[in-house]
């Protein structure tokens, strides 16, 4: 496999991330797992898959001591991003969250630290945590996850809320309604989208259409649709993968060029949205 620098897009800061990461979620939770797990972390951080999603939330803490072991005496290759729960982000409690989350990590900062969702906590006071946290530097920027575009205009409308510098949500070719509304206002404000689950947790592979534009460019439908995900620039996928292979797989996609012909193909068998839909999560 080539060995070329990765693709990667800009934060809102100017600081280059890979265009194509690793998510956690799932893991940690059968220790049966758990080597597979570790090895194809760290396969996809020598193939240069440096960005690393979890969350406080994934196996209750589980995941975060299992990057910890995975990117042990590699610290400084990763772009880590954690995700602190809405039941945690009081302006206290989302500072206890981080030093708890830093602990499982093994590590003294968390790059990119997001609210996981919406919560009933003001977003003011979560604002004001991430800031305590940054100039503290137990995180480095801070964003958010499964915000729609009116939780964006809420979040701009809040003191310092305009720093945030990712918006991730759930998107893959099920799942296209942000291309209406959400994911054009991002490009528009130079802020890049991270798409969860882009193969939809596997449900995706067994549609005939995909299969089909699959089989012609000779690559696994999962290559397809993670390729597609980054078709057009402004998005960071982080694809879960259980196995060596998958991480192969998945870091090949980067090298998928989708034709006119297999985007109208995928387009007629999953339309874009023609209206405003709200954010879908999983």
């Amino acid at each position: 496999m080539s060995r070329t620098a990765p693709r990667t897009l800009p934060l809102p800061s100017g600081e280059p991330v890979p265009v194509l990461g690793q998510g956690t979620w799932g893991w940690a939770e059968d220790p049966r797992r758990r080597p597979d797990e570790l090895a194809a972390l760290r396969l996809g951080l020598d193939l240069g898959m440096t960005l690393v999603d979890t969350a406080e939330m994934y196996a209750d803490g589980a995941a975060e001591e299992l990057v910890a072991e995975g990117i042990a005496g590699r610290r400084n290759e990763v772009f880590l991003v954690d995700k602190v729960l809405p039941s945690n982000a009081t302006r206290q409690g989302t500072v206890k969250a981080c030093r708890r989350s830093l602990d499982r990590l093994r590590t003294d900062r968390i790059d990119l630290y997001l609210l996981h969702w919406r919560g009933r906590v003001p977003l003011a006071d979560t604002v004001e945590a991430f800031e305590e946290l940054v100039q503290g530097g137990q995180i480095r920027y801070w964003g958010v996850s499964n915000f729609d575009v009116d939780d964006l205009a809420d979040l701009s409308a809040v003191p310092g809320g305009t720093a945030v510098a990712t918006d991730q949500i759930l998107y893959n070719l099920q799942r296209r309604g942000p291309e209406y509304d959400l994911l054009p206002q991002c490009r528009d404000r130079g802020l890049p989208v991270m798409a969860y689950s882009p193969v939809e947790q596997g449900r995706l592979l067994g549609h005939p259409v995909l299969a089909e534009v699959a089989r012609r460019l000779g690559i696994t439908p999962a290559r397809a649709a993670l390729a597609w995900v980054l078709r057009s620039g402004g998005v960071v996928a982080i694809p879960r993968a259980g196995s060596t292979a998958h991480v192969r797989d998945n870091a090949a996609a980067l090298d998928v060029r989708l034709e006119p012909t297999d985007l109208d193909l995928l387009d007629e068998a999953f339309p874009p949205p023609r209206r405003r839909q709200p954010l879908e999560v999983l």
